[in-house]
């Protein structure tokens, strides 16, 4: 269609690398104008994890609709968010001992970020935030200032502050303990950095090339943060909502932030709605401090309410994402010893994982080629150098299976080889189908 040409603006970016009019989706598929079938690896960039027009929750979307029910409310009380409130109460904070406060702002990541650094420097009447190399977490100017990439930073037209840069776990080596270096910044005055008000952090940072922390380094940083009385905000707008196999990314750590930030799948159906959630004692907000008018997106409430009452009421769901992340990283250690060690390397966990290519030219090669195969997966890292899975939680076996043998189809085509894997179609024979 040439009026994307003509008036849609160069900001674009998704559309250039998947050049087609897309007209519906159903689950883990795309289809465009022509009717073509495309497998989704990029799922909304995780905002869809549990697949795109998920029948179990548009009948419950267009059954609210047809009945009238409040679509828009600003943050006035509706019934909607009151279910919705009750749900995530009683799923997912309770059962995690978590005591936690839920505040809606503007349905954004960047501006749930936006909001619990304000609220950090209310509550401790300091500045200065800690934020980790390769960190992202926005493109607003306080999330941007917290965000390392060069080329978003580039973009803000000013300058950048209130933030200092410090290396995330395995940045110096996998030798060196990055809190020890912490540690000793905050504990020199002479070190330059002004005791902070914050640290903010992704377990797994999947725009920096799905880097994981160690579940001991996180429960080092929260011991640091403790000492020091600094506030532990957990970005998990992207690793959060079952990503990695729990709801929380930082369940398995056993770790319980101050603050957390989440969107993206939140909403359940892809629809705009993000939360940040703290403490209680934290609350210090006046009223209307932080505000935005699509703070109550009503339907994001339905959608999110009967995703966690459908998936996240029994263990099984969160047990299947983990044994479809087991087998993520058994096919991906598999490719990796085939290709070449030096050439490539896992990394992540869950089903947030990605194949380190090395370099930005290798991995996107990697890409287009999966994409002439109708295979829809992107590139992350500092230098688009990584290739980055981000399927629906929800795909089945079979699906995933199509998909990974894409990409190792696509890698044989670059690396020229005449080997191909052997194939591994036992490991699901146990494995539930969540959808069919």
């Amino acid at each position: 269609m040439k009026i994307f040409e003509e008036i849609e603006s160069e900001v674009q970016c998704y559309a250039r690398s998947f050049p087609r009019v897309f007209q519906r989706a159903h689950q883990e598929f795309l289809y465009d104008q022509e009717g073509r079938e495309y497998l989704d690896f990029l799922a909304g960039a995780g905002t869809l994890n549990y697949g795109h027009n998920n029948s179990l929750l548009k009948k419950e979307l267009l059954s609210y609709i047809q009945q009238d029910g409040i679509c828009h409310g600003l943050d006035m009380h509706t019934q909607a968010k009151g279910e919705f409130l009750e749900v995530f109460n009683s799923l997912i904070l309770k059962p995690r001992n978590l005591d936690y406060v839920v505040q809606f702002t503007g349905p954004t990541g960047t501006n749930a970020v936006e909001a619990a650094l304000k609220l950090a420097r209310i509550v401790t009447g300091r500045e200065t935030i800690l934020a980790f190399t390769n960190g992202f977490h926005g493109v607003s100017l306080g999330a941007l200032a917290a965000t390392g990439n060069q080329h978003h930073r580039g973009g803000a037209g000013v300058s950048l502050n209130g933030v200092v840069r410090v290396p995330y776990d395995g940045y110096m080596g996998d030798d060196i303990d990055t809190t020890y270096y912490i540690e000793k910044l905050l504990n020199d005055s002479s070190s330059g950095v002004d005791k902070p008000a914050a640290m903010i952090v992704e377990t797994v940072q999947g725009e920096g090339g799905i880097n994981a922390s160690s579940f001991e380094w996180l429960q080092r940083l929260d011991r640091l943060c403790k000492r020091h009385d600094i506030l532990l905000i957990v970005d998990d707008i992207q690793a959060g909502c079952g990503r990695t196999g729990h709801f929380f990314s930082f369940e398995e750590a056993g770790i319980k932030p101050d603050i957390v930030t989440l969107s993206k799948s939140i909403s359940g159906y892809g629809l705009p709605m993000a939360v940040v959630l703290f403490r209680p004692e934290l609350d210090r907000w006046k009223p209307g401090e932080h505000n935005g008018t699509f703070r109550g997106n009503n339907l994001a409430f339905v959608t999110a309410k009967a995703a966690i009452q459908h998936y996240w009421s029994e263990p099984g769901f969160s047990k299947e994402i983990r044994r479809k992340g087991d087998y993520i990283s058994k096919r991906l250690k598999s490719i990796v010893g085939k290709y070449g060690e030096g050439n490539f390397t896992t990394r992540g966990r869950g089903m947030f994982q990605g194949i380190n290519c090395v370099n930005g030219e290798i991995a996107n090669k990697i890409t287009k080629k999966a994409f002439k195969q109708n295979l829809i997966i992107e590139t992350s890292g500092a230098n688009d150098h990584v290739v980055k899975f981000l399927c629906p939680l929800t795909i089945n076996e079979i699906n995933l299976k199509r998909g990974i043998d894409i990409v190792e189809n696509a890698i044989k085509e670059v690396c020229a080889k005449e080997d191909t894997i052997p194939e591994d179609n036992d490991y699901f024979d146990e494995v539930k189908v969540i959808n069919s």
